[in-house]
């Protein structure tokens, strides 16, 4: 049976292992787009080191956790988003000013949405974490 969202799904178990106070979780979706979302988490210290296990097939992540995230999903639809936009979203998703990452697909890679301010760039909204 195929799966419509995997980030979705991925998101959704490393959310469901961090409310059980799980140290890791192995995830059986792997794809470019999830294991860019996971080093953008890294990079934001909401998950530790995560790699793939190979399994004959495209792989198993293995993803260890930190205990750092109270919530994380994905957005959909897949709102664009502008420069201008960003505190709208902000308020959207995210609990409090400064407080939580937004991952934004823009023209120069996924990043979080305080890279693309900072760059002045608008995207696709992805995910949220904090």
């Amino acid at each position: 049976m195929t799966q419509n969202d995997t980030l979705a799904t991925t998101l959704s178990q490393i959310m469901n292992y961090e409310r059980l106070g799980k140290r890791e979780t192995m995830v059986k979706a792997n794809s470019a787009l999830i294991r860019t979302v996971l080093t953008l988490l890294q990079n934001e210290r909401y998950i530790g080191a995560f790699e793939i296990v190979p399994d004959g097939k495209t792989g198993i992540l293995k993803i260890n956790l930190l205990g750092n995230i109270n919530k994380i999903g994905v957005i959909k639809p897949r709102f664009s988003v502008s420069m201008a936009e960003y505190e709208k979203f902000e308020k959207r998703y995210l609990p409090a000013k400064d407080f939580g990452v937004l991952i934004v697909s823009t023209s120069k890679g996924m990043m979080t949405h305080l890279e693309a301010k900072k760059m002045h760039l608008g995207g696709k909204l992805i995910s949220y974490c904090y």
